[in-house]
């Protein structure tokens, strides 16, 4: 079996080369699958890995659109349709200057799987644009979205492709992309998720990423008999994720003590309370201003400016129980990871989408600690999108208290299948394999179902 998934693996380099951020997000599945491939040579005879890692469709498009002064911009759009095996593509649109095919297609990717868990009929589908929000007027992203969504709408519709928020696509851009579909569709569908509550949206989507993977840590902690009560939390990040992974922190009685942006982060040993919350929340979501800004209100905090030289982070650094990385792509390295568990951390839930390195999640594995990847950890965004969808089709908005409860019952069932098909393929506790087994599993059998297509 080892020389099947080399192979495998050595000829997804050859295809892809240079796409860095897909090939490591291809390779952890990879070594996580050879227990399945040895049980179950149907998999190897159907090439389900090899189909798994091509893409059913890639689209690439130039987005042109003009600034407040009249000069000509051109950006790239793109949306990557990875499998519709078990339902329509569903992903995110990410708005941000990184954006390119590799990161993308690792997005897409790890959707695949992540979907899966959910329970909920939804494929995998990633996309975006290099193009940056920040520092633009109102008049430029509603320019830039409907540029963007003029190309995007042939591609998309709530049966086929339904995307949703990203990094830089908050509730703002997905306002002017709907409008555009609907413009040029000449319909109102639920063709985008995370949409106003006027229109179509659901309460709970903006903190359901965040509330997610606080539910799972939770239900990790349960196997230990513990709960988050007292425990304290380092949390990367500043955006919607690490905002309501605060708050669901300490509603259930833990205390987060970092936030961090590009700029750097925070330190704040007495806790980022309800209060502070408030306070960041208005910055970042409002002001749009650097999280500096936090410790010069607040005496008890510190501020610490980024260096992006470096082979660690130190908002890792500090003694804790539990860490919530929110943030970006692997941004806990090998240096970061130990450090993390030699200072007393044994809980790691994913709010960001594949944030610690190969070589740091095998620090986590060898160490023992709850280790929740993102796939599993972070499934509460898109599936709160799917119960969104569920509202559209049927018309009717739910409850604050359903969706949460829906939401709630959607984790303790991604941690349950986790948790059971890890001891199934031999690896009990080992929350990795469980999560890409049991994603793999639905994905690949429906495909096998489907004929070869």
């Amino acid at each position: 079996m080892a020389d099947y998934t080399s192979t495998f693996l050595a000829e997804v380099k050859g295809k892809n080369p240079g796409e860095t951020e897909f090939l490591q997000a291809v390779e952890e599945v990879a070594e996580s699958l050879k227990i399945v491939l040895d049980k179950h040579p149907e998999y190897r005879s159907n090439k389900i890995l090899e189909r798994l890692v091509e893409p059913e469709r890639v689209i690439l498009f130039r987005v042109p659109w003009l600034d407040d002064r009249g000069d000509i911009h051109i950006n790239r759009g793109f949306r990557i349709e990875m499998n519709s095996a078990i339902g329509p593509y569903k992903g995110g649109l990410r708005f941000h200057p990184s954006v390119n095919l590799s990161i993308l297609k690792f997005l897409a990717f790890e959707q695949v799987f992540k979907n899966s868990l959910t329970t909920l009929p939804m494929g995998g589908g990633k996309g975006g644009s290099d193009f940056d929000p920040k520092g633009k007027s109102n008049n430029e992203v509603m320019r830039f979205c409907q540029s963007f969504m003029s190309e995007l709408f042939r591609h998309i519709g709530p049966n086929t492709d339904v995307p949703a928020g990203d990094i830089g696509v908050g509730g703002r851009e997905i306002g002017y992309l709907f409008g555009q579909y609907k413009r040029l569709r000449n319909e109102f569908t639920g063709v985008l998720t995370g949409k106003g509550l006027n229109w179509g949206g659901s309460l709970i989507r903006p903190e359901a990423t965040g509330y997610g993977s606080v539910y799972f840590a939770a239900e990790m902690l349960s196997t230990r008999n513990e709960t988050l009560e007292g425990k304290t939390c380092l949390v990367s990040g500043s955006g919607n994720v690490a905002q309501y992974t605060i708050e669901k922190i300490t509603q259930l009685g833990g205390k987060a003590v970092t936030a961090s942006d590009s700029s750097g982060y925070v330190y704040d040993p007495e806790g980022i309370n309800k209060e502070k919350l408030d306070f960041l929340m208005e910055l970042k979501n409002v002001r749009r201003g650097r999280i500096k800004e936090y410790a010069d209100k607040y005496k008890t905090a510190t501020f610490s400016a980024a260096n992006p030289s470096g082979d660690h982070n130190p908002l890792w650094s500090h003694k804790a129980q539990c860490a919530f990385p929110s943030a970006t792509q692997n941004e806990i390295t090998a240096k970061d990871a130990q450090q993390l568990v030699s200072n007393g951390v044994y809980l790691v839930s994913e709010g960001a989408n594949m944030p610690t390195t190969l070589e740091g999640v095998n620090i986590f594995l060898d160490a023992g600690i709850l280790y929740g990847p993102a796939k599993a950890a972070n499934a509460g965004g898109v599936a709160t999108s799917g119960l969104e969808m569920s509202q559209n089709s049927a018309r009717l908005p739910w409850t604050r208290e359903e969706v949460d409860g829906r939401l709630h019952m959607i984790m303790q069932s991604i941690h349950q299948t986790c948790v059971q098909t890890a001891e199934r393929f031999g690896t009990p506790g080992n929350y990795v394999n469980g999560a890409n087994i049991g994603g793999f599993l639905k994905v690949a059998d429906a495909m096998i179902d489907q004929g070869l297509v």
